[in-house]
């Protein structure tokens, strides 16, 4: 087993400054190369702070805030206009930066990356549904409209 720090929120493990213990392949070829992670050492244990601190600026202050703030995600869907072909497949994906964006640019306030998942990827114009943890307990259902760019 390995003893690793996250650095990132993984779903199932931990969020970021969490000190948790996987198997050594799931570190090794997973966590550690794409950055969720670094091996944990009497030096890192200093880092917990910083990553802990990091985290709680980005976080929603309270409960009743993030439940105010998962509600007006809920209330409406967000528009996400993207470049796509004649048959309605985007030129590339829409990611959660763009997710994000488009949350803010709604009106609806502002939402950290990270904190967005997407089941699969949106790889074509239509309605999808994302999950967003705007607190530690407070999940909400974030319905995504993709459209076609307007051709120049």
């Amino acid at each position: 087993m390995a003893k690793i720090i996250l650095t990132h929120e993984v779903s199932g493990l931990g969020a970021a400054g969490d000190i948790v213990e996987v198997k050594n392949g799931y570190a090794r070829n997973y966590l550690l190369p794409r950055g969720f992670a670094i091996v944990w050492t009497q030096g890192g244990e200093k880092q917990v702070e910083s990553i802990k601190a990091a985290r709680a600026a980005r976080a929603v202050a309270n409960l009743e805030d993030a439940q105010a703030l998962a509600a007006k995600l809920k209330s409406q869907p967000v528009k996400i206009t993207m470049k796509a072909g004649s048959n309605g497949r985007l030129f590339g994906t829409v990611k959660t930066t763009e997710i994000a964006a488009a949350v803010e640019a709604a009106g609806l306030g502002k939402i950290d990356k990270r904190n967005i998942e997407v089941n699969d990827q949106i790889k074509s114009t239509g309605n999808y549904t994302a999950t967003v943890r705007v607190h530690a307990d407070v999940l909400a259902n974030l319905r995504l409209q993709v459209v076609a760019a307007a051709k120049k």
